[in-house]
């Protein structure tokens, strides 16, 4: 579906366990808002993801521990609507909703390329793209395999036009290669249970949290 005349900026949606935010996050958000000039990009962390384990942090910590990372951080929004739903946090029902919210505004889902390649796995996968389009973050070392069902999805949708995430609604997917910070949760969480410190992994203000509360020791 296309736009007429629209002067509405793109939303970018960017979904996660966030157990717990870090800079990686961070830096992701951060530079697709500014390069394709979106009008935000709403950080959502997930009840309960379908897709992994079970977070270690509650989700009413991972959400404190992401309001206090991007606090005056100009166009990153944190969007609870996951916390408020039950079962399994699936994406498509959080487009869904957010589709039913923004009836007229353009949708980008950010996703590594790893989870593009994984998203015939996901809840209802082929759905994503008729709700929002697929902002996918490359990494040199990640490769969609040749001759495959995702080369194939990702030949039908491809654009090289930004405009187009602007003045359509849904339906494309978009190629942006970003530099990825060498940082993990999983790797903070090891860090923090063996006693070192992940100072600089993440921000101080979601370190002072995780001492205050002792996660993941």
């Amino acid at each position: 579906m296309i736009l007429e005349n629209t002067i509405d900026k793109a939303i970018g949606i960017l979904g996660g366990t966030f157990d717990p935010i870090h800079h990686g996050h961070l830096r992701v958000a951060i530079e697709l808002y500014e390069r394709l000039d979106l009008a935000e990009v709403r950080l959502i962390p997930a009840a309960r993801p379908p897709h992994r384990n079970f977070p270690a942090a509650s989700a009413q910590l991972r959400l404190q521990m992401l309001q206090a990372a991007i606090v005056d951080t100009p166009g990153l929004i944190v969007d609870d609507r996951e916390l408020h739903r039950s079962g399994p946090s699936y994406m498509v029902d959080t487009l869904s909703s957010l589709r039913e919210e923004y009836p007229q505004r353009s949708l980008c889902l950010i996703l590594g390329m790893d989870a593009f390649i994984n998203l015939p796995q996901w809840y209802q996968w082929q759905r994503l793209i008729t709700l929002a389009h697929l902002l996918v973050v490359h990494r040199l070392d990640t490769q969609i395999p040749s001759f495959s069902a995702m080369q194939d999805f990702l030949s039908l949708h491809q654009t090289n036009c930004a405009t187009h995430l602007k003045k359509r609604l849904s339906g494309c997917i978009w190629i942006e290669p970003i530099p990825f910070l060498n940082i993990s949760a999983t790797q903070i969480r090891y860090l923090i249970a063996a006693g070192k410190n992940p100072r600089y992994l993440l921000p101080l203000a979601v370190l002072d949290l995780i001492n205050t509360y002792q996660l993941y020791s």
